[in-house]
């Protein structure tokens, strides 16, 4: 995958930092909102391998710092959880406006919170995805519990959260109070994944009950048997990502870039919009062909000449392995590196004209093993004897009709 750092404006004019996450070899197919944990930030556990696993699978993720925490501007003291739903409108504004509108929203712990409210406003959002959300935004005054009454008190309190000191203050208590979950969640008219473990000490598992009973259909509920709350282990967090990435299929528009059938061994389709990036088929096999960003295209696969050189290159390691077990010798690896270039011949009858290049492979074999000398020389000349070599070096008949 790629990642790409972004910066946007919130709807109080502050800078908000985040990382779009795309799949390395293809357009993503939907573009995904990720809210982080309270007082976490975009690069915790959960949204960084979450959103790389979501873009191994065909997505665009785009995670970032709410107001006040990590990369972005404001002070987190002014912050509050209206304002956390206001930057996720920010954030599908910008994809809206750079790429394509959010059509899946994810959130982790409270930001899971968030991105419910925030689904309502957004038409683009088909589904949404809490990952150990709370079923009242009132649980926050359970990670501040100590402190609530010096903040009633004095309008603020240096709070400890996670290790790490911040200010709350008494206004953000008296504005997540105003956000009732249970009861909203019966108006929210979205498909809804569940995911929580039943192991979370931070949350309760009863609070995905609450949840779910909460929620209209279509709803599911996966669990996260064994995994923590901020999933800081990375095969629970890729877990998370794959069933996300499935569940969600079902309800957004995926295309699928259909290529032609064909009684031929290869067939190659390109729609005009597409660029260089071609479908391509082998036999059974399905995958890209495209040309370097610098050449236009979109480096989603390799170039035809890099197909050219692979098929050299496998046909070689095929061969020398295939010789040397009938030979019963010791070749226990091969490795063919070949480098294609159009070189000036230097015997070339002529070289003056700036038409007489030649093809050229530049082939280096690497033989691990117990060989000796004689061997190594004696496969260096079946080498040339692989049937891509002598096809590539032999004349050859291209026959080209409309069908």
């Amino acid at each position: 995958m790629k990642t790409e750092k972004v910066n946007f404006k919130n709807k109080n004019g502050d800078d908000l930092s985040g990382y779009l996450e795309l799949p390395f070899n293809q357009d993503p197919h939907n573009f995904v909102l990720f809210a982080h944990c309270f007082t976490c930030n975009k690069n915790f556990f959960a949204a960084k391998n979450i959103s790389r696993t979501l873009a191994q699978n065909g997505y665009g993720v785009l995670r970032f710092d709410f107001t006040g925490l990590g990369e972005s501007e404001g002070e987190f003291s002014e912050s509050n959880f209206s304002g956390n739903i206001q930057d996720l409108l920010a954030a599908a504004t910008y994809l809206e406006e750079e790429f394509t509108a959010p059509s899946l929203l994810i959130g982790h712990s409270l930001g899971g919170a968030a991105v419910l409210f925030a689904a309502k406003e957004l038409k683009s959002v088909k589904a949404v995805t809490t990952i150990a959300a709370p079923s009242t935004t009132a649980h926050v005054q359970h990670l501040i519990q100590n402190n609530v009454e010096e903040i009633e008190k004095n309008g603020e309190a240096q709070v400890n959260i996670g290790g790490r000191p911040f200010k709350i203050k008494k206004q953000f208590l008296e504005d997540i109070d105003k956000h009732e979950l249970k009861s909203y969640l019966g108006e929210l008219k979205k498909s809804l994944l569940i995911m929580h473990s039943p192991q979370d000490k931070i949350v309760s598992i009863k609070n995905a009950e609450e949840l779910y009973i909460a929620a209209r259909h279509p709803k599911s509920f996966i669990s996260l048997d064994g995994s923590q709350h901020l999933l800081a282990n990375k095969e629970d967090a890729a877990y998370a990502g794959n069933v996300i990435a499935s569940w969600a299929s079902r309800y957004l528009d995926i295309p699928k870039k259909e290529v032609p059938e064909s009684e031929a061994d290869v067939v190659a389709g390109l729609e005009a919009e597409d660029g260089f990036t071609t479908q391509m088929k082998a036999g059974n096999h399905t995958f890209l062909a495209d040309e370097p960003i610098k050449a236009g295209g979109k480096d989603y696969g390799p170039t035809p000449y890099q197909f050219l050189s692979s098929g050299l290159a496998s046909c070689t390691s095929m061969t020398l392995q295939m010789y040397a077990k009938r030979k019963d010798w010791p070749l226990e690896d091969v490795e063919t590196h070949v480098h294609y270039s159009r070189e000036h011949s230097t015997d070339c009858k002529n070289c003056e004209e700036k038409t007489s290049k030649i093809d050229t492979f530049r082939r280096e074999i690497k033989l691990v093993g117990g060989l000796d000398e004689k061997q190594k020389q004696r496969l260096l000349e079946i080498a040339d004897r692989c049937p891509v070599h002598r096809s590539l070096t032999s004349e050859t008949n291209i026959t080209t009709k409309l069908i």
